[in-house]
Parts: C-alpha cells; structure tokens; sequence
C-alpha cells in the first residue's frame, strides 16, 4: 500500500483497507475471512490494472513525480554493488541535485550518474528538487570522462524537471555545461545506456541523455518541456497543465514511436511506487542486458552507431501546398 495515494489511486486505497481489517480480524478472532480477502485481491488488482491502462497523459506525468516513485539512489542501494560515491566539479562545488560513482551493475563494472531529487523536505531543498546547476552537469562530465580512462561503460539515471532556473546558475554558464556534456557524450568512446526513471524534461533532461542505449520506465514521462511550463507560454496559466500534456504527447509509447527512447521498462503493477523490489530487479536486467550487448562493439561501430541514433530521432511531417493554403 502506497504512502500517498493520487486521486485516481483512491479507490485502490478503500480495498487495501478491506483487506488489512478483515486480515487483522482474522488474527484477532481466529475467523476465516480467506475466500472474501481473495476475492478483494481479485478485485482489486483488476481495478489497478484497468485504471492504469487507461491513465491519461496529465495522470501519468502525476505518477512520474509521486513521492514514493524510487529515485536514483533507491535505485543505488537496490542494485549498485560496492557504489563509491565521487563528488564535486574540481571548479565549485558538489551539487547533490546529481549524484555519481563507480559500482557494479548485473556484475559489470560501471560509472553511475544521475539526478536525485530529495526525499524529505530538507534533501529536496539540498539536491533543488532534482533541478542541477552547472557544476552538477560538469560533476557528470568529469566522471563519464574517467569512466573513458578505465574504459567503464557509463550508466544514467535521468529524473529532472529541467536545469536549475536561478541567476546563479545562468551566471555559471548552464546552457554551455549542458551543450558541452552533449558534444562530450556523443564522442565518449565507452558504452552509455540511460534510463528515464521518473521526469525527463527539457535541456536538464538532455544533459545526461546522449546513450547508446535510452530506456524508459512504463509511466515516466519526457518532454521537452514541463506541462505546466508549456501551459503557461501557450495559455498564460498553469491550469491548462492538462491540456498541455496531451499536446506535447511525452508518455513512453509516444517517445518510443518518435525514436527518442530505445525501449519501455515495465513497472509493477500499479507502477513502481508500489513495489519498488520488483521495479529494481527488472531495470537491473535490461540494464545489465543492454551493456553485455553494447561491450561487444569496436569503439568505431559505437561511435558511428550512436550518430546514427540520434540523427533519426523525431518524426517529421511535412504540409502539401494545399494545406499550407488552406491554414492561411
């Protein structure tokens, strides 16, 4: 049972709660409710099923962000073995909004990067919410580039609403720290397989996005920007957040259509949030899978490979001369 339910998730809450009385009345009174708890599970994972199915584009972006959706160092500590954690730029500062190291994933040897946005209130304030200045980008950069010395393939974990918006970080050069981690990504002559695991928004978003291999959670959302970012340019008002997610079409199956994402992890039934154990050993093996597969290539054929990738991504339409004159 989840810590927070979303309003769509409440019905679930009230047969969760059936099941726990009639279990703790059965420890209590020795009364056999068996027959009935089954037949609430039943149920009950049929609600979470077709719920889930059905979420809308504005839904699933609430599931991305839910509080008890793991994180990247949930995701650590599942299945990271011997994670040491490096900090810092060597320039400015450590920025935990990205965290970073050397471990072993499916027992290969890896260098980890990826956005962690806090869990309690006192560590989203220290990580900005998941939101990285531009130390946090150049932290990312100096470890894929000793990941390229030690010959490690890179692993990123990519969860963020975007770069940190503040005066300090335009100062610092956020906009150069992510084109630079873009030109050094697309040349780092080692595997890089990246996992959307929650938000993928806007050029925070790309700064650990250039994989050979980019996968993404069942209900984790990318986009090029936030829904309510996109509603207030267009509509002035946040409100419209709904409405902007349906238009910028940022659920996986859209971005796996689009080429943007090489594959969708599926969660757990009812998402991650909800069995974040079954979560983690899944994204271990197509992990572990994909850097088995990419450990195979010459350098060549990688490097040209991920050119190739990521000069066919998007989907193009062009307008007839008799549509354009009929827009006007």
């Amino acid at each position: 049972m989840a810590r927070v339910c979303l309003e769509f998730e409440k019905p679930f809450a009230k047969l969760e709660e059936q099941i726990r009385e009639l279990e703790e009345d059965q420890q209590a009174r020795h009364v056999d409710h068996s027959a009935e708890i089954r037949n609430i599970r039943k149920n009950l994972v049929s609600m979470i099923r077709k719920t889930y199915d059905a979420l809308s584009p504005w839904e699933i972006v609430q599931v991305a962000r839910h509080p008890d959706r793991p994180q990247t160092r949930d995701y650590l500590r599942a299945f990271v073995k011997d994670f040491r954690e490096l900090h810092g730029d060597r320039l400015f500062r450590d920025d935990r909004a990205v965290v970073g190291g050397l471990g072993r994933i499916a027992g290969e040897k890896v260098v980890v990067v990826g956005h962690h946005k806090g869990r309690d209130t006192r560590e989203k304030v220290e990580c900005f919410f998941g939101c990285a200045h531009p130390e946090g980008y150049r932290k990312a950069l100096r470890l894929m580039r000793l990941a390229e010395k030690f010959r490690l393939p890179v692993v990123a974990f990519i969860d963020t609403q975007g770069a940190y918006p503040g005066i300090g970080a335009e100062e610092r050069g956020i906009a150069d720290s992510i084109a630079v981690n873009l030109r050094e990504m697309a040349l780092l002559e080692v595997p890089i397989v990246g996992t959307i695991i929650g938000e993928g928004a806007s050029g925070g978003y790309l700064g650990l996005g250039v994989a050979d291999r980019l996968l993404m959670l069942q209900y984790a959302y990318g986009s090029v920007i936030t829904p309510e970012g996109c509603a207030a340019i267009l509509w002035r008002t946040a409100e419209k957040a709904p409405e902007a997610s349906e238009a910028l079409r940022l659920a996986a199956h859209d971005l796996k259509a689009f080429g943007v994402v090489d594959e969708i992890v599926p969660e757990p039934l009812g998402a991650a949030h909800r069995n974040p154990r079954e979560m983690a050993i899944t994204l271990e093996r197509r992990i572990g899978r994909h850097l088995r597969e990419l450990k195979q290539l010459p350098v060549d054929d990688l490097l040209r490979q991920r050119y190739e990738k990521v000069r066919r991504v998007g989907v193009v339409t062009e307008a007839t001369a008799g549509s354009a004159e009929a827009g006007g």
